[in-house]
């Protein structure tokens, strides 16, 4: 039952993420007073999804460095140089607004690109490895990357960002890979298996929740919103156009272009937009958790267009 539920969800999350943030948007001070169980329901979330790694998947790395650090790349640089000057071009004076857009693209690779690349057979080593390292380097890259491109216009306890994101993310990440080290992958098959259905709620009951501290600034639909709406989207939708160009041009394998541009473009929404609400002003969360509108939908849309290119280039091959 656990396992249909699952698969249910898996299908679902594109319509259901949106959906939980008009929940949280509609309801409103109703639902805030369960903000203190976010970083606890992301802990678990994470913990989960590290069940079924380990340290051996990280070999990639050594054996293939040139994708895993041009991923890096566009996941640090590219991207958060392109949010930059977005925001600054259409919301100049804005700060909050314009840290928003940064922190949306400098928080680490989604998870769930993980799931993305296993349903379009990528290379899921590469998937793994890019996932974890930029996991464990989250606490000291997204401070760094915060303090040069937004400055002196944005006040944040750096230490207390830090802590925050050992606690939600490398801490339970490490923890679950030494389980499954430990107990020789029967954890990710006893508990992983199990679990998987109550992050997938996890994950919806933090975007409601976050939708209900977001309220006041998602109720009036004016332009300004609609402009944010629009940014958001495209920023989203370049990390992974930028990533399968790369990939294109470079001529790398079918599985390693799909890997890479899942987990360029698919962000950790879940984090930023609890680091968001925790250590900023909700104009900075708003572009955050806006986010979560279109990630998961933009997965699929890629996905098909990747499939299909592949689909038609191999049928090119063989005429």
């Amino acid at each position: 039952m656990l396992k249909i539920l699952n698969k249910w969800l898996i299908k679902t999350m594109p319509i259901l993420t949106p959906a939980g943030l008009l929940i949280g948007v509609f309801s409103g001070d109703k639902i805030t007073y369960l903000s203190f169980l976010i970083p606890w329901i992301f802990a678990f979330i994470t913990f989960i999804g590290s069940l079924g790694s380990n340290f051996k998947q990280l070999d990639f790395v050594i054996r293939r460095p040139s994708p895993f650090f041009i991923s890096l790349l566009v996941l640090h640089i590219v991207m958060p140089f392109l949010a930059w000057g977005l925001g600054n071009l259409f919301f100049h004076g804005d700060s909050l607004t314009i840290t928003g857009f940064i922190l949306a693209v400098v928080i680490p690779t989604g998870v769930t690109s993980f799931l993305w690349a296993t349903i379009y057979q990528g290379n899921l080593s590469f998937a793994l490895a890019i996932i974890l390292f930029d996991t464990l380097l989250s606490p000291f890259i997204v401070p760094a990357s915060l303090s040069f491109f937004a400055g002196e216009t944005v006040v944040m306890d750096v230490w207390e960002l830090m802590k925050s994101l050992f606690f939600m993310i490398v801490f339970p990440s490490l923890l679950g890979m030494i389980i499954n080290h430990a107990t020789k992958g029967k954890a990710n098959v006893l508990l992983a298996d199990k679990l998987s259905p109550f992050t997938k709620i996890g994950v919806v009951m933090i975007v409601c929740i976050n939708g209900g501290i977001l309220a006041p600034y998602l109720t009036k639909l004016d332009g300004h919103l609609i402009l944010i709406i629009t940014t958001v989207f495209v920023i989203s939708s370049t990390g992974y156009l930028i990533s399968w160009c790369i990939g294109l041009f470079l001529k790398w394998e079918r599985d390693v272009v799909m890997t890479m541009t899942f987990c360029s473009g698919m962000r950790n929404i879940s984090a930023g937009s609890v680091l968001a609400v925790s250590f900023f002003p909700a104009q900075v969360a708003l572009p955050v958790v806006l986010g979560m509108l279109f990630q998961q939908v933009l997965a699929s849309v890629y996905g098909q267009l990747l499939y299909k290119y592949y689909v038609s280039k191999s049928k090119y091959l063989k005429a």
